[in-house]
């Protein structure tokens, strides 16, 4: 009777701790996997994992540790079989690229005022065709609002390489959307201003 009870208690915290982040880690298997059958499939073995490993949780937030369990359950268990093709990082550096971010920073740019502008089905798509590598740093900071080192934790990596896929991740966003746009890279800087300073 113990031993149920201590199950039930379980149970109950792990539902109070984990189920607010349901969205969360759908969110992310969705954009790992592509595929929404197995995003479904990856999270509920992920709740399962999680659930059994629940009272070993010390000191840790709960959401980081779900989506790294997330994240070890797509790539190994679902990878294969969604044949998810994973980004080679070490083909290029990791060194963090100074284009301006897109969305969602602490100051105000013109990129995060246009891109606002685009429906979220556009911005879905844009960040769905980013390299793996930088697609799921890009969900978990900008849809799941992640402190670089929760990131960190979560795909197992250095901040310095969590910093410089986001830089280069936004780069990547930030060339979709012009192209998404229609503009490039002048005509946004004669619309901003910017333009005519960098050539004063």
């Amino acid at each position: 009777m113990s031993a149920t009870m201590t199950s039930d208690d379980t149970a109950r915290r792990f539902r109070e701790a984990a189920l607010p982040h349901l969205d969360a880690a759908y969110t992310l298997a969705r954009y790992l996997l592509r595929d929404p059958n197995e995003a479904e499939d990856a999270v509920q073995e992920c709740y399962m994992r999680a659930l059994r490993h629940f009272d070993t949780l010390r000191g840790t937030e709960v959401k980081p540790w779900l989506l790294a369990i997330l994240r070890n359950v797509c790539r190994v268990e679902f990878g294969r079989r969604a044949r998810v093709v994973l980004y080679d990082v070490n083909a290029d550096n990791d060194d963090a690229d100074t284009a301006a971010p897109v969305w969602q920073e602490a100051q105000e740019t013109p990129e995060a005022e246009m891109l606002r502008k685009l429906d979220a089905e556009t911005i879905r798509r844009m960040v769905a065709e980013l390299p793996e590598a930088f697609r799921e740093v890009i969900v978990l900071r900008e849809f799941e609002d992640l402190s670089y080192q929760e990131i960190a934790k979560v795909i197992d990596t250095p901040l310095g390489t969590v910093m410089s896929r986001l830089a280069r991740g936004r780069a990547m966003l930030r060339e979709a959307w012009l192209k998404a746009t229609g503009e490039s890279a002048q005509q946004q800087q004669i619309r901003t201003g910017n333009y005519k300073e960098q050539i004063q």
